[in-house]
């Protein structure tokens, strides 16, 4: 049966290579930082991962780490209900709920099980789902494990998602659901009008802050302290895998019977382990670590100005952006992968973005700021965009 199956994989592996959309992975050989090298020996300035706030590598989480390790174990070897639950899942809990102003919280392997597991439990087929067209994988593929009623509206399109809820008045409950930040572009959701018509239409209101979370706020609470709403959603999902220390793990925060339900219901929770204790230690630093000084989202915030007022004023056309994100747009697979290539022969690692993560047409390169990137590091960067943007005919 394979020799079948193997000829039609190649031909489709071949389509996607001469189409220029595939990925190839690049192998780091030190710790994940503002600079890192990559296995052929080169020392690169890294611009694409989600190390917000620099603390993938940060002396105090791996402390934290270490000493749960040598006091929990290495792993857990049970789900949460049987006997994978410490005293620092709990801890961490509580430490994410008081950051995000929220009764209770749940944590996951992943934000992308937060997502998935959080639907189904909450809705059945007389109830609706109200999404945006931009939302995460995660939260489309959760949206399929449930059988309530769909309806999309257009990316942060207020108009539409009030004819969107004004139709979903035929279902019981109604929840709008939405990235706090939408990864491919960088802009935020509109969560001020979004409530309002919420309540006008009393519909429920969940929120991703994945990309947010740590990054956009004053004190780095995300989107509902942006709009000042901190504590108002019903319910939030997060990632400890981007600006909390980059590690793995995510979580479910809000209403306390949301929560309690997820904990009854949620397959993600029910059927995967516990976390490392590891993980939940240095996670709980991490959020101390914000709420203790506000250095770290300040100095990202001071980055990310002034990256993309120097690349708007090189000529580089770049995507509207609230967050760390700058999605730099050159619509072609092929030039977005040459162009990342070039970047980094000039020291520079980004990463080209293309179909099937952005829309045919749609390619970028999307530049993520840390506030592990000093001005040395934006300096280096935004030179090494320029010359391979005169050199590419990206600009003039």
């Amino acid at each position: 049966m394979y020799a079948n199956m193997k000829q039609h994989l190649q031909a489709e592996l071949k389509a996607i290579d001469e189409a220029g959309l595939y990925k190839n992975e690049r192998i780091i050989v030190t710790p994940q930082s503002a600079e890192i090298k990559v296995e052929s020996g080169q020392q690169v300035l890294n611009f694409c991962a989600n190390n917000y706030l620099g603390l993938s590598d940060h002396p105090e989480l791996i402390k934290a780490a270490k000493k749960a390790l040598d006091e929990r174990g290495y792993g857990m070897s049970s789900v949460r209900f049987i006997c994978g639950t410490q005293d620092y899942h709990k801890k961490l809990e509580k430490t994410i709920s008081e950051f995000f102003h929220t009764d209770d919280t749940i944590l996951y392997a992943s934000c992308f099980d937060a997502n998935g597991g959080l639907f189904e439990p909450l809705f059945t087929a007389d109830d609706a789902i109200v999404s945006d067209s931009l939302n995460h994988a995660s939260i489309i593929d959760g949206v399929r494990l449930c059988k309530a009623k769909r309806y999309r509206y257009a990316n942060a399109d207020m108009a539409d998602l009030e004819e969107k809820l004004k139709e979903a008045q035929a279902q019981r409950f109604r929840v709008i659901i939405t990235d706090g930040v939408f990864s491919m572009d960088g802009n935020v959701a509109p969560m001020d009008r979004i409530m309002e018509l919420a309540k006008k239409y009393d519909a429920l209101v969940m929120v991703d802050e994945s990309h947010s979370a740590g990054v956009v706020g004053k004190t780095g609470r995300g989107v509902t302290e942006l709009y000042g709403i901190l504590g108002q959603v019903d319910a939030i999902t997060g990632t400890l895998g981007k600006a909390f220390g980059g590690a793995i793990g995510g979580f479910t925060t809000g209403r306390q019977e949301i929560i309690d339900m997820l904990r009854q219901r949620s397959r993600p929770y029910l059927f995967s382990n516990s976390i490392p204790p590891l993980v939940a230690a240095a996670g709980v630093r991490a959020f101390q670590l914000l709420q203790e000084s506000n250095q770290l989202q300040d100095k990202l915030h001071e980055n990310v100005d002034y990256f993309i007022g120097k690349m708007k004023g090189a000529g580089f056309e770049i995507k509207p952006t609230e967050s760390a994100i700058c999605a730099v747009m050159l619509y072609d697979a092929r030039l977005s992968q040459e162009f990342a290539d070039a970047l980094l022969e000039e020291g520079i690692y980004v990463t080209g973005f293309f179909y099937p993560v952005v829309p045919k047409g749609e390619a970028r390169i999307r530049v993520q700021l840390s506030s592990g990137h000093e001005r040395e590091h934006l300096d280096k960067a935004i030179n090494a965009f320029i010359k391979v943007g005169k050199e590419m005919k990206v600009i003039e």
